[in-house]
Formats: C-alpha cells, sequence, structure tokens
C-alpha cells in the first residue's frame, strides 16, 4: 500500500485531471493531421511526450508553490506536497526527470523543434507564470494560458516538423477559452487567493468586472472557434461549435444577474464540458460528413 501511495503521490503531482484536457487537445491535432492515424504506436508516443513535459511543468508548479498550497483550502487537502506525502526533493527530481524525457523522446523520435517546445513550455509554465506572472499581475492566467493552449501545436509539428494554420487556431481556441474558464473557479475561491495575496482578477478588479471579461472572452473564444471552418472542419462541427457557443455566451451574460457561487461553479463546470464537446466535434466532424 505504501508503494501504490507514493505512486499515487506522484501522479498528482503531474494535475492528472488538467493533463487529460492537454492530451485531448494534442491528440484532436494529431487527428486532423491525420498522419499518425495508421501508425498507433507514434500516436501514442506523441502524447507519452505532451503528458510527460506537461506534467514536468505542472509538478515544478506545484514544488515551488507548496507553502501556498499548504494555505489554500482548495490545495492543502488535495496536493501530495501540503499533505507531506511527498518531500520537496523528491518532488523536485521527479519533475526534473519527466521533464528531460519528455524532451529527450520529442527529440529522439520526432524532431528538435518539437523538443524545443516541449522545453520552452516547461520553462514558460515552471519559472515565468509561476514564479512572476502569477504572483504580480491580474492578467497573469492570460499570459500564462499560452502553456495550457500549446499541445495541438506541439502534437502537429511532432507529426510534420512545421507549423501550419490548424494548430494555431486550436491553439486559440483554448487560449481565448482558459480566462473565462479560471476566471469562474477564481470568483468562488477568491477568499483563499485573499489569503495568500495572489492578484487574481476578482480581488483586484471585482466580481462585476471580472463578470464583463469573461463575458468577452466567451464572445471571443466563440468567434475563433468557428475560424476552425476555414482550414479543416466542416457543417457538423459549425453546427455544434454555434450551439455549445451559444450556450456559453449566454451562460456567461447570464452571470451578471446572478453574481453567487453557484452560478459561478455552474460556468466553471459548462466551461470543461464545452472544451472537450467542442474538440470532440473536430474529431468526429470528417467521420459524420464521410456517413452523410
Amino acid at each position: 500500500m505504501k508503494l501504490r501511495s507514493y505512486l499515487s503521490s506522484y501522479l498528482e503531482l503531474t494535475k492528472p485531471s488538467i493533463m487529460f484536457l492537454v492530451i485531448f487537445t494534442g491528440a484532436t491535432a494529431l487527428v486532423l493531421e491525420g498522419s499518425f492515424l495508421t501508425e498507433p504506436g507514434k500516436f501514442l508516443l506523441v502524447l507519452l511526450g505532451l503528458y510527460l513535459s506537461g506534467g514536468s511543468a505542472n509538478a515544478l508548479n506545484q514544488y515551488f508553490e507548496r507553502n501556498i498550497d499548504s494555505l489554500m483550502k482548495r490545495t492543502s487537502s488535495r496536493r501530495p506536497l501540503p499533505q507531506n506525502k511527498l518531500s520537496p526533493t523528491h518532488a523536485l527530481i521527479f519533475s526534473t526527470v519527466i521533464g528531460l524525457s519528455g524532451v529527450a523522446l520529442f527529440a529522439y523520435f520526432f524532431n528538435v523543434l518539437t523538443a524545443g517546445l516541449a522545453l520552452g513550455n516547461i520553462l514558460f509554465y515552471a519559472f515565468f507564470y509561476t514564479l512572476y506572472l502569477k504572483p504580480n499581475t491580474p492578467q497573469n492566467i492570460v499570459i500564462g494560458g499560452i502553456a495550457g493552449a500549446m499541445a495541438p501545436v506541439g502534437a502537429w509539428t511532432a507529426v510534420t516538423g512545421e507549423m501550419a494554420l490548424t494548430p494555431w487556431i486550436l491553439f486559440a481556441i483554448i487560449f481565448f477559452w482558459t480566462p473565462p474558464h479560471f476566471w469562474a473557479l477564481a470568483l468562488y475561491c477568491k477568499e483563499d487567493y485573499r489569503e495568500v495575496r495572489l492578484p487574481m482578477m476578482p480581488l483586484i478588479k471585482g466580481d462585476k468586472s471580472t463578470v464583463k471579461q469573461i463575458f468577452y472572452y466567451s464572445v471571443v473564444v466563440v468567434i475563433v472557434s468557428l475560424a476552425l471552418t476555414l482550414t479543416a472542419a466542416g457543417w457538423f462541427y459549425s453546427l455544434i461549435a454555434v450551439v455549445l457557443g451559444g450556450l456559453f455566451i449566454s451562460k456567461a451574460y447570464a452571470l451578471r444577474a446572478s453574481l453567487d457561487e453557484k452560478a459561478f461553479r455552474g460556468l466553471f463546470g459548462y466551461s470543461i464540458l464545452y472544451l472537450f464537446g467542442l474538440f470532440t466535434a473536430i474529431m468526429l466532424d470528417g467521420f459524420v460528413a464521410g456517413l452523410i
């Protein structure tokens, strides 16, 4: 049981629920590009590289924020370092090893471009976002969202060795989705952030201003999602994007009338369903179109 507990704690360092979303968006890019659909080994290797590098960034984030996490109700009872399930030294070693492994995997099996993107993402999120942006600006999650949106780009370059417009549209969808998603969380956890003196948007600008920005970003993400029809998606995706997007905008707008925890939690939960639904529609689009 002790070994199982250790392994579970190491897994928790990578933030598996977040990484599931990262892997899903990366897999969507691989499906759109198409080359590895007949090479499942390479398909899975790309996803492994994304998990190792992204998990490393998340683990380093927890290492640097272990004292903050111990003071926040949302994290103190859920993360392994505040609970003393792992030592900080072991967490740092683990983070470094899996990060270097992910970068090496991309460099050896795929290309240097993807390895460089993976390394840059680790350094950006673990150091620039965690140590500089998060404690210093309410725009932390906007800029920091770059890291969480890079999986489709990295997956695409792993296959092709070059950039293209389609993965950058996927990147833009995730990038503009991140602020309304995270600010909904920050609204109902703001006392936690107040306790540790992090300048989250609701604390600096207030609930009403944050809700307005959530609405504006929700409109932008829906518009950006429709841009995919210019490069890779068809009618099925367009229909789903309009329906899901309309619900997203309406829920974001409704927050103005109900500034309470239930509404904030509702939007946070729907934002997750929205992104999964949208990216599922992207993957199914070609298949559905072929059946009609």
